[in-house]
């Protein structure tokens, strides 16, 4: 799911993207280890507007195993995944979703393809997070949609996110965030301006009430609700300029 690159050990070890292989029967458990993936996906799915125009493309950078995709449907795009993953892009593409096998830091397609480019869940495990956001932004048409939805760079994510999360099942898999790449919010919003789009943040939390019913059986998914602050998890998203064009 992430970019590649020759760091530590210790750092592959805690964001190896061999872990998505090795969990692929997962992807699909709506009750399994990436049972919250599923909720951030319809989370992410209520910010993608209907299609504008026909034949419109949303790129979905790490992507997996197209979660977004029952999301998507009615709204009239054709969904391009880009992963590293080719189990989970199998998957994908079962569910629609058009594979491409790929590295978000250097994406395979051509500039300005997409009119939507969804970066859900990535951001916060590439190790080179500027060229990243510019290839997501070279990804979108003059007035095409970014939505991100990652983890903050706080001392209260860390520990929420890392510290605690990962010792509660099917909160967050363990090891699957390394704490040096979460994501600096200002960093990330002048790096999007520099390339024409200008963020709005909102910081996102599941529902505890539907957490709850969620662990007793009760419900099938948990809603993600917005909060004020921004310092764990957040959703940003910003339409590219239309005097950007290349």
């Amino acid at each position: 799911m992430r970019g590649g690159d020759s760091r530590s050990r210790e750092r592959l070890e805690r964001n190896d993207p061999a872990l998505y292989d090795r969990l692929a029967h997962e992807w699909w458990r709506p009750r399994g280890v990436f049972a919250m993936l599923h909720w951030l996906a319809e989370a992410r799915g209520a910010l993608v507007p209907a299609a504008r125009r026909e034949g419109a493309v949303l790129v979905d950078l790490g992507c997996g195993a197209g979660l977004l995709a029952p999301h998507l449907e009615g709204k009239g795009y054709r969904h391009v995944g880009v992963d590293l993953s080719a189990a989970a892009l199998r998957q994908a593409a079962a569910h629609g979703v058009a594979a491409v096998r790929g590295d978000v830091l250097a994406v395979p397609l051509a500039d300005a393809c997409a009119d939507v480019v969804v970066a859900g869940e990535i951001f916060e495990h590439v190790p080179d997070l500027p060229r990243a956001v510019g290839e997501a932004c070279r990804l979108l048409r003059p007035g095409g949609l970014l939505v991100i939805d990652t983890l903050a760079a706080t001392a209260l994510c860390r520990w929420l996110a890392i510290g605690v999360a990962e010792r509660i099942p099917k909160v967050a898999t363990r090891g699957v965030h390394d704490p040096a790449l979460l994501v600096d919010r200002s960093a990330l919003v002048e790096v999007c301006a520099a390339h024409g789009v200008a963020l709005t943040l909102r910081g996102i939390r599941p529902s505890v009430a539907d957490g709850v019913l969620w662990a007793l059986g009760r419900r099938s998914s948990v809603r993600m609700l917005p909060v004020r602050s921004t310092a764990v998890l957040f959703q940003a998203w910003g339409r590219r300029g239309r005097g950007q064009d290349r």
